[in-house]
């Protein structure tokens, strides 16, 4: 199972996503981990969900978990489908919990009450990608999975 968790090649498209999204990302898991970038920080964001969207605790974690270790796990590679499939499941969710009742559009020029789900559909794809193909090249990833092959051939 591990083996098939983190087995990848030396490929580029998948360092390019990865690296996009965990960027992308890590500010989003910081505001809400610990606070950064104007975040409410840990218990700043179960209490927000929890207060307007109805979200039980235990859930908050798992969006902060996902979104904050997710990042770091895709920038350096580190079980990259885990971190892929986390971040895709909180943009899945988030979508149908908070962002299909404003429609496809993002709010670019103020005109809706909330954003659209156009951003998710980017990242949820991204994810579906890194959970199909791995790390790529550079990944935490790779090396473990180059390590493991040659123990093996021994």
């Amino acid at each position: 199972m591990f083996q098939k968790l983190i087995r990848t090649k030396d490929d580029l498209l998948p360092l390019v996503l990865r690296v996009t999204l965990g960027i992308v990302f890590f500010p989003h898991g910081a505001q809400k981990m610990l606070g950064w970038f104007g975040g409410p920080g840990f218990q700043g964001e179960i209490a927000a969900l929890q207060t307007h969207l109805g979200i039980p605790p235990f859930l908050t974690v798992l969006v902060i978990i996902a979104e904050f270790f997710g990042a770091l796990g895709l920038i350096s590679g580190l079980l990259t489908r885990l971190s892929a499939f986390g971040i895709g499941v909180v943009m899945a969710v988030a979508v149908f919990i908070a962002h299909i009742q404003h429609g496809f559009y993002m709010n670019w020029f103020g005109n809706q009450q909330g954003e659209g789900f156009e951003y998710h559909i980017l990242a949820i794809g991204i994810a579906l990608v890194l959970m199909l193909r791995g790390g790529g090249l550079w990944s935490l990833d790779g090396f473990i999975w180059q390590k493991f092959k040659s123990n093996k051939v021994r």
